[in-house]
């Protein structure tokens, strides 16, 4: 069975991954490429439907109680296999963006961050190994911000990541996706994943409250629980 070409799609919640992603596959359909996508989400999803609208094979996965970044490593060979089931030629795999720790890339796959200028000057230091990690930077809605600021922006990108293509995408109008496109297609090989590594580890989340624990304070804690240091109090309360 011949493997996809894996390219994972991470960033910050409404920061345009889908509607890129859109006009990117339109533009691998020209290039005769054939495409299958997943989306992971946590609780509810309507993308889906906008992905079959340019008449791809789309599977969902809900993470519902855990992060959607590791459910998506626990099921990525699942969703390779059912990509190659479908023929694919290329997997889009757009996971949810949440605490900006955790960095769903793989070494055998393309790396993708997604990121708005618009959101924050300072946001590219804010959002950790899923950019620092990347294979291509996209930088979407450039297009409200000033010529000055974009450079700004791109040269905060770069000073995290200096050896990720960067790409500036109009998720509105598809301006940048062409390039991306033929970036997708000329970048990383298929292959199969299993035995793959992580290209950053995954944070840990093992305490009561993952188990279910809804009672607040220390007596109620266990597992890893990280306490916070705080400043001495210089005066005494009277």
């Amino acid at each position: 069975m011949n493997r996809p070409k894996v390219i994972v799609v991470a960033g910050p919640p409404a920061c345009g991954k889908t509607s890129v992603m859109l006009h990117s596959i339109k533009s691998l359909q020209r290039l005769q490429k054939r495409v299958a996508v997943v989306k992971i989400d946590c609780l509810a999803t309507e993308d889906d439907i906008r992905y079959r609208s340019v008449d791809v094979p789309v599977a969902v996965g809900l993470s519902e109680d855990i992060c959607p970044d590791h459910y998506f490593v626990v099921n990525l060979e699942e969703m390779t296999n059912w990509a190659a089931a479908e023929k694919a030629e290329v997997l889009i795999i757009e996971t949810a963006g949440l605490c900006h720790r955790c960095a769903p890339g793989v070494d055998k796959a393309l790396a993708v961050c997604v990121i708005d200028c618009h959101s924050s000057i300072k946001i590219p230091e804010k959002i950790g190994p899923v950019l620092d990690t990347a294979d291509i930077v996209i930088v979407t809605k450039g297009d409200s911000v000033s010529q000055a600021e974009r450079e700004v922006f791109r040269s905060r990108v770069r000073s995290i990541n200096s050896n990720a293509e960067i790409v500036e995408v109009n998720g509105l109008t598809g301006a940048g996706c062409e390039h991306l496109a033929r970036l997708f297609s000329e970048k990383g090989d298929s292959a199969d994943l299993v035995g793959a590594r992580l290209r950053h580890p995954m944070p840990t989340a093992i305490c009561s409250y993952c188990m279910g624990e809804m009672r607040v304070g220390t007596k109620y804690q266990q597992g890893a629980v990280y306490k916070m240091d705080f400043p001495e109090v210089l005066c005494s309360l009277k």
